[in-house]
């Protein structure tokens, strides 16, 4: 692992792609044991949970369904304070164990704004699973009920967390170098 340079800024290596695939192997082994009897329904938040998603939807050792949301409140390295709905859920949930995949919860706006809205459509219950969580920046009383890594309030990019969009391939995560 290298460091990277996008947009002036460089980022150095963090979290390597071997204790992510860790962390996704415990996170679905813990998901398969609690819904073992049950069928939840996945639901990822793109576009930057989506390598996460895959990952662990790939390793649950249970039936699931997966489907797909998508909201916005970033623009550059920030969050905007406002989170917009650009593709909503299609799915019928009422009834149904939803799982949100979260790719990163930092000021919780997102995630608690996501909750509000899936426990108005009546499902049987709501988990939460997110890669990165930036206790440090959260604004809101919330905590997920399945977290990849706990990190400090810093600028990260790689495995599906983006800078305008670019670096989301990257298997690594990198965070800007100080």
């Amino acid at each position: 692992m290298k460091q990277k340079v996008y947009q002036g800024m460089t980022f150095v290596p963090y979290i390597e792609n071997s204790a992510i695939m860790e962390r996704v192997d415990e996170i679905a082994g813990k998901i398969s044991e609690r819904y073992k009897d049950r069928k939840p329904l996945i639901v990822c938040v793109l576009n930057g949970a989506f390598p996460f998603a895959a990952d662990l939807f790939r390793r649950l050792d249970i039936d699931a369904e997966i489907t797909f949301i998508r909201l916005k409140s970033y623009e550059g390295t920030s969050s905007t304070g406002v989170v917009r709905e650009v593709l909503g859920l299609g799915a019928d949930i009422k009834g149904r164990d939803i799982i949100l995949v979260e790719d990163i919860v930092d000021t919780g706006h997102t995630i608690v704004n996501l909750v509000d809205k899936v426990k108005a459509l009546e499902p049987a219950s709501i988990a939460v699973a997110t890669l990165l969580f930036k206790p440090e920046a959260l604004q809101h009383e919330f905590t997920p009920d399945y977290v990849g890594f706990s990190i400090p309030k810093k600028f990260i990019i790689g495995y599906g967390l983006d800078i305008d969009g670019l670096a989301r391939n990257l298997p690594d995560i990198y965070v800007v170098k100080e």
